[in-house]
């Protein structure tokens, strides 16, 4: 006697039941045989289509940290309050600001800090960003024509007007002088778009260490995801002072915009940091402001011969005005000793990656040249790879897997397709000779195949077999330098 072949149902859970065990078994194997890649941390983006920030963060913001999930610049560092190197002197009163840090640039020594991985937004502070990226990549004496887009640009502007001509060289310093937008649009455009720009941006920031800065526009305008941290707005001054080109550029106090025939008269534009005029050894800085932002700025200083950065982040000018938070942190600095070794230290360029880039070596300083910056702005228009799933050894066995589903539901439904399904005569009794019954003769008349015509029908059913059941198939406001005491208002 034949043992009864399995139904189709109980066929059907045991082969759920395999693939659920060998999914079970993925989920577990997969992270480690995916390698380190899987556990790196994913860096943050910005979200264009996310509501444009207009007040600081409710807490504390995200905090920061290098890909692999570690601390840049040393454990010390990971922390959200306050930290000071031993034997520093007591730090001053009125330091309202959120967050902020203060460095030697030559040791690379912290000396002191409150949430220096926080990531808050940056207002205009992110344009040292941008003269960082640009600076290698333009040439200074490419002239850029003022554009409509120029002159209607959101935000703090420095004047350009649409057929005006003005040197690259200029524009870097309306940039960081006037915090113009309309400078920052000028400069991206001739660099081959503001995408372009802001993956260029980007690409440094992690070269240099600074993996708390998200760049999502050129000139700091608020954007849901932009941000950086007083880590890193240190960490970006600390390559500009070191560079003559760009420390050139910080410490312009004045400049001549060009007339514009028949548009406007040529005129004379200051620099806002005031601490170039105020404080004695200053190398150079940025303010930058923007209602979610609050006031931000980051500056550098000299004095016998020691260089020190500070950064203020989400600082308000009441009861004390950012510029004098920070005057009055860099003298702090200043009085701690030479030799400090640091809470923590500044990284340098390359020091922080987990691994090599993918996009050409930058210089020593971490900057692009102009031959690296091509494939760096390629990065805005190559369509984004799925790291560690592509070239997963795993992938194979999931569409193996996959595919094995795909035929069991297609056997499956077939065997379903063919059962026998009974065929209603306009009259008589039913085939097996048996008499209608009441719900068969409340059936209006089906019309059968025409005479002659082939039916399919399920092969007969062998001796002994059970009955089948019928189954179920299976299973980012403008950007603006708030004017300190007795200035006048930037142009909005």
């Amino acid at each position: 006697m034949r043992r009864p072949r399995p139904s189709a149902r109980a066929c059907s859970a045991a082969l759920a039941a395999v693939l659920t065990a060998l999914v079970m078994a993925l989920t577990v194997v997969a992270p480690a045989a995916a390698g380190p890649a899987l556990a790196e941390v994913a860096r943050p983006t910005v979200d264009p289509a996310a509501p444009t920030p207009t007040a600081p963060w409710a807490g504390p913001p995200p905090q920061g940290s290098a890909p692999d999930g570690s601390t840049v610049g040393g454990k010390g560092l990971d922390t959200r309050g306050l930290v000071t190197v031993p034997g520093a002197p007591p730090l001053p009163e009125g330091i309202t600001a959120a967050g902020w840090l203060v460095a030697d640039a030559t040791t690379g020594a912290v000396l002191g800090a409150r949430d220096p991985h926080g990531r808050y937004y940056p207002a205009s502070t992110l344009k040292t960003l941008t003269l960082l990226t640009l600076a290698p990549a333009l040439n200074p004496d490419l002239v850029v024509e003022g554009t409509v887009e120029d002159e209607n640009i959101e935000g703090s502007r420095v004047g350009l007007v649409h057929g005006g001509q003005y040197p690259v060289s200029l524009l870097f310093r309306a940039l960081i002088m006037q915090s113009g937008n309309d400078a920052a649009n000028a400069l991206a455009r001739a660099a081959g778009g503001v995408a372009a720009t802001v993956a260029a941006m980007n690409a440094t920031a992690e070269r240099i260490g600074a993996y708390d800065t998200v760049a999502g526009t050129p000139s700091g305008l608020d954007v849901a995801g932009q941000s950086s941290s007083p880590y890193d707005l240190v960490l970006i001054m600390r390559q500009l002072i070191a560079d003559p080109v760009t420390l050139a550029v910080l410490q312009t106090r004045t400049a001549e915009m060009p007339a514009v025939p028949g548009l406007t008269s040529g005129y004379q534009i200051q620099s806002q940091n005031t601490l170039l005029t105020d404080y004695p050894g200053t190398l150079g800085g940025k303010t930058g402001f923007t209602d979610a932002a609050r006031h931000t700025f980051v500056a550098a200083a000299e004095r016998d011969g020691r260089r020190l950065v500070v950064s203020l982040m989400q600082a308000e000018r009441r009861p004390v005005h950012e510029l004098t938070q920070a005057e009055t942190l860099l003298d702090w600095g200043f009085a701690t000793p030479p030799d400090s070794a640091g809470v923590g230290r500044l990284v340098d360029p390359g020091e922080a990656a987990p691994e090599p880039p993918a996009t050409p070596d930058a210089a020593a300083d971490g900057t692009l040249s102009a031959d690296e910056v091509a494939p760096a702005l390629d990065v805005a228009t190559r369509p984004a790879a799925a790291s560690g799933v592509a070239d997963s050894p795993l992938l194979p066995v999931g569409l193996a897997l996959a595919a094995v589903a795909i035929v069991v539901a297609t056997l499956v439904g077939r065997r379903r397709a063919l059962r026998p399904v009974p065929v209603r005569s306009p009259a008589g009794p039913p085939p097996d000779g048996s008499p209608p019954t009441a719900a068969q003769r409340s059936l209006p008349p089906v019309a059968g195949p025409p005479s002659g015509a082939a039916v399919r029908r399920p092969p007969p059913r062998r001796s002994g077999a059970p009955s089948r059941r019928p189954g179920t198939p299976s299973d980012a406001r403008g950007t603006t330098t708030a004017p300190r005491q007795g200035m006048s208002p930037p142009t909005r």
